[in-house]
């Protein structure tokens, strides 16, 4: 039997104290087995007609499939935008160990 498929979901915070609560969030209930905290991200985009630009971290999540909608359902009560980016990328290419770890760690914390 195959590991889950992997996905990695992109997600911006306004800073790197917000995406290490919202990478805790996702990770310690195993919605997730990791979330990379990126800082140092520029955002340009459209909000409300206008023209933004704000300084944001990027959030790597990995997860799998199956973990996708409850990861998104968890998003909604910790995220700080009223609209947050949730961009889900399938990984076609998973070494099989690390989709493995994805898989186990996923299942939820230990008993």
């Amino acid at each position: 039997m195959s590991a889950p498929a992997v996905v990695v979901v992109l997600v911006t915070a306004p800073d790197v104290d917000a995406g290490k609560r919202i990478a805790q969030a996702l990770v310690e209930p195993g919605l997730a087995a990791c979330v990379n905290v990126v800082p140092g991200l520029t955002s340009i985009y459209r909000w409300k007609r206008t023209v933004e630009e704000a300084s944001e971290v990027l959030l790597l999540v990995k997860t799998t499939r199956e973990r996708v909608d409850a990861c998104r359902a968890a998003l909604a009560t910790v995220h700080p935008y009223e609209v947050p980016e949730f961009v889900v990328l399938d990984a076609d290419q998973v070494a099989p160990a690390y989709a493995a770890w994805v898989a186990d760690e996923t299942r939820g914390p230990a008993q």
